[in-house]
């Protein structure tokens, strides 16, 4: 990076973590203060807020490369949102302030019992514990990457950075960076769709851009078919999604944290149906960032291999020499198939349909040609390093934009995936915080903790959750694209405890003890079929959460369980 891209990352972020913290100044010596930051927040800083903790480093990572692979079929992951953002804020949030809980778990023990309590708690702090690890592994790949660092004390230190950030901060610093943070991401992501087109070629225009886009199959936006071992289609997003969507901002606390803030009722629900409104809108520019990326290189050759690192130690073994040969071929593929998109852009220009057909089977077939290559490449990886992760995807936005982007947008798009690291990462440390402290030290082991003994342990646990996410950080490499690997952590438990909730507000005559039985025997059932079956992820939380509210149906119709009641 130039010295000017280090003045825009280093300004920006120090501006926004500055504001944040002294907006908050002087009012975190309370653990009322810390956890929900006095509940004073406006509805734009709720909204922004839970925003920009869904939209993590990864969303800006992962996603673009998803879009450039799959196209933009992703999106309907989201379709069920809006109706979710309804729902929560008809249902949840009304019942959560009238309780006056500081973590949505309290609530089960007020309708059931401790152990159903803890056992939501838990299964939250597990998937979300697991998850910060993945999002804290996603900006470390950027300045490994970009700086030449190694990977694992770049970990360590964006680890200290985060839990030094969310300590010092609490809950309303949090919230108030977040919305100076939300602003940076999608002002950075516009500019960036409008600099991709701006090196596109002259004769490439924006709509030819997407008639290349939609030759080549990336266009997909809607499908309705019904095919339960396909992640994404308007079925499952709108099914699973929902299922999803209801889960995460209705019980996970790091989102109920976010919206616990408001001053009111309505301030929350406000917050959460700006975020319903504006959220597949974001998602959709943010998949369109990677597919512009796709079509700028159909016209400019990109690298055979986006992760560069690996590139360097493949280029350090004994098949140096057949990795320079695949990329010899690899031009030269590449070369054909840009004749072939402008040959496609042509026929669409004179319009002539047959011509028009012929050049799209031509191009496709070119494509498919570049994809072989690839995979003899990632095959020849293999070889050479045996156990490595060979799928680059999350690579490839950040590649584009190093190799790319002029001077100073590629630290205001560093500043993006950074701010957005900040900004989940620090929700998600202080969910699991608050979470540890409340549920499990001030209910079960310290019931008569004092305030100043709660807010200590609050920013223990944190820091406690802090160096876990550090740990399993080093883990996530290993993982598939990270976008997905956070949404499958999701899946494998929020079906789960929505369950344990549906039960709770609809289901009067279901008690604590057939609730509880009926959720682990679901949970063990999820995690059975997402090793052994081939189920696109998403309908797991359709089936766990289904699978609790049957059983405990079932458990409670039971003599036995209906004698304890």
């Amino acid at each position: 990076m130039t010295l000017l891209d280090w003045l825009v990352v280093i300004g920006t972020t120090a501006f926004i973590v500055g504001w944040g913290l002294w907006r908050s100044r002087g009012e975190n010596n309370t653990t009322e203060r810390y956890l929900r930051g006095g509940q004073e927040l406006r509805w734009p800083t709720i909204g922004l807020s839970v925003m920009a903790t869904q939209a993590s480093a990864i969303t800006f990572l992962s996603v673009p490369g998803q879009a450039y692979e799959d196209g933009m079929r992703f999106v309907q992951f989201y379709f069920g949102m809006p109706i979710a953002m309804v729902i929560v804020s008809a249902v949840f949030v009304p019942i959560y302030y009238r309780l006056n809980v500081y973590t949505a778990y309290e609530y089960l023990e007020s309708r059931f019992d401790l152990k159903t309590r803890l056992l939501g708690a838990l299964l939250f702090l597990i998937q979300r514990g697991l998850a910060s690890g993945i999002t804290l592994y996603a900006p470390a790949i950027i300045l490994s990457a970009i700086l030449g660092w190694p990977l694992e004390p770049t970990i360590m230190a964006m680890g200290a950075l985060a839990i030094l950030y969310t300590v010092t901060g609490g809950s309303k610093a949090v919230s108030q960076t977040q919305k100076q943070q939300m602003v940076v991401m999608l002002g950075g992501m516009a500019v960036a769709a409008i600099v991709i087109v701006w090196r596109l070629p002259e004769h490439v225009s924006f709509g030819r851009a997407v008639d290349v886009a939609g030759a080549l199959g990336r266009m997909n936006v809607v499908s309705f078919d019904l095919d339960f071992q396909d992640r994404y289609n308007f079925w499952s997003g709108l099914t699973g999604g929902l299922f999803l969507s209801l889960s995460y901002f209705g019980t996970d606390q790091s989102q109920v944290g976010r919206y616990l803030t408001g001053r009111s009722v309505t301030e929350s629900r406000l917050g959460l149906l700006f975020n319903g409104v504006l959220k597949i809108p974001m998602q959709f520019l943010i998949l369109f960032v990677g597919l512009l990326v796709f079509v700028f290189y159909q016209f400019t050759a990109p690298p055979l291999l986006f992760n560069q690192p690996l590139r360097a130690r493949v280029q350090a073994t004994a098949q140096a020499g057949e990795f320079a040969t695949l990329e010899e071929k690899w031009a030269r593929v590449q070369a054909d198939k840009r004749a072939e998109a402008e040959r496609y852009i042509a026929a669409r220009e004179a319009g002539d349909g047959s011509a028009e057909e012929s050049a799209r089977e031509r191009l496709q077939a070119a494509a498919r040609t570049a994809e072989t290559v690839r995979e003899e490449a990632k095959a020849m990886v293999s070889r050479a390093l045996p156990g490595v992760e060979t799928k680059d995807s999350d690579y490839i936005f950040i590649s584009f934009v190093k190799d790319w982007m002029p001077s100073g947008l590629v630290g205001l798009l560093i500043t993006v995936i950074l701010a957005a690291a900040m900004s989940s990462i620090a929700s998600e440390l202080n969910a699991l915080g608050a979470t540890t402290t409340i549920d499990f030290y001030r209910r079960v082991l310290r019931r008569d903790a004092t305030d100043r003994q709660l807010l200590m342990a609050s920013k223990l646990c944190t820091v406690f959750w802090g160096l876990v996410a550090v740990a399993f950080a080093n883990f996530a490499s290993l993982l598939d694209n990270l976008i997905q690997a956070v949404n499958i952590l999701g899946s494998l438990f929020y079906g789960t405890v929505l369950g344990m909730f549906l039960v709770a507000f609809f289901i009067q005559h279901v008690r604590g003890n057939a609730v509880f039985l009926a959720a682990v025997i679901s949970q063990v059932v999820v995690l059975v079929l997402f090793t052994f079956s081939g189920i696109g992820y998403l309908w797991f939380n359709v089936i766990g959460c289904v699978l609790v509210v049957v059983l405990g149906l079932l458990l409670q119709a039971l003599p036995r369980m209906s004698a304890r009641a």
